[in-house]
């Protein structure tokens, strides 16, 4: 009996990587593999993206993900997945989380469960050459403003519309994404644009004098990793590994690393999002 469970032993601690340790909670399909399936678009910087001169994947998301995988003693195995096909992929168990800069929001807690890691708030900015006609805000009103229609900017922009502009409310554009709102506003199809506050900065520095923001974020956000509805046991796991790369100092290197320190949070949260 004892050779036999030291067999069992052994062949759990051949799925975990060297010189990690199988963290307490995590359900058995994943202890047992050793890995995290996780699903990612890369086309969102500075969360994740794919390094023009490597094509590796890289980004915020995707390091703190490594950092959270060796504090749960796995590895992840990112998965590309289309934006739209995530929460359906999360609920089949094709992929086990998803880290890809979704908002935390209730309306999608029917379908998901999210540890809250990131702050976040919808942003207007414009092209730099143009930042004399927009001095505030209201000199949006009546202009056309493009985000990605695959988030929940377009309900952001129009509830803002409602109550500041009155008579002359946006032109909203749907866009394929928020690189495409960017393509559009250098075009000059769009008068500005709106994205996450907290990929702007990162896009302005990589592109200098070609964009400005207007005004403040009219929304706060919470950004998680989204994981079944129906795993508290994993969402505990996940909430505790943030916990602890936030106490060692790695979330703080990451968050300065990529131009994040403004949307960093204190402490892991579970379904936080409104």
């Amino acid at each position: 009996m004892k050779s036999y469970l030291a067999a069992i032993a052994a062949c759990l601690a051949a799925s975990v990587p060297a010189g990690q340790a199988p963290a307490a909670g995590l359900p058995d399909r994943i202890a047992t593999r050793g890995s995290l399936i996780v699903a990612v678009t890369p086309n969102y910087p500075p969360l994740e993206f794919r390094d023009p001169a490597t094509n590796a994947l890289t980004g915020f998301d995707v390091e703190l993900g490594d950092a959270l995988a060796k504090k749960l003693g796995v590895k992840i195995e990112w998965q590309e997945t289309a934006f739209e096909q995530m929460i359906p992929a999360l609920a089949t168990g094709r992929v086990d989380a998803i880290m890809s800069g979704m908002s935390d929001l209730a309306s999608r807690h029917g379908a998901a469960g999210f540890v809250d890691y990131l702050r976040s708030g919808p942003q207007f900015f414009t092209q730099a050459s143009r930042a004399g006609e927009f001095g505030d805000m209201q000199a949006l009103c009546g202009r056309s403003v493009g985000a990605s229609r695959r988030t929940s900017f377009p309900k952001e922009i129009a509830a803002w519309s409602d109550a500041h502009c009155s008579d002359k409310a946006f032109e909203f554009v749907g866009t394929e994404g928020s690189a495409d709102a960017r393509t559009q506003l250098r075009q000059g199809r769009i008068d500005a644009a709106v994205q996450g506050n907290e990929t702007l900065s990162y896009v302005m520095a990589q592109e200098p004098n070609v964009y400005v923001a207007i005004g403040a974020p009219i929304g706060a956000q919470l950004t998680g990793i989204a994981l079944s509805k129906d795993d508290a046991a994993l969402q505990n796991a996940v909430a505790g590994a943030l916990d602890a790369v936030i106490a060692d100092g790695a979330y703080k290197a990451l968050l300065e690393k990529w131009r994040l320190s403004t949307n960093g949070v204190e402490k892991a949260a579970i379904n936080a999002g409104q």
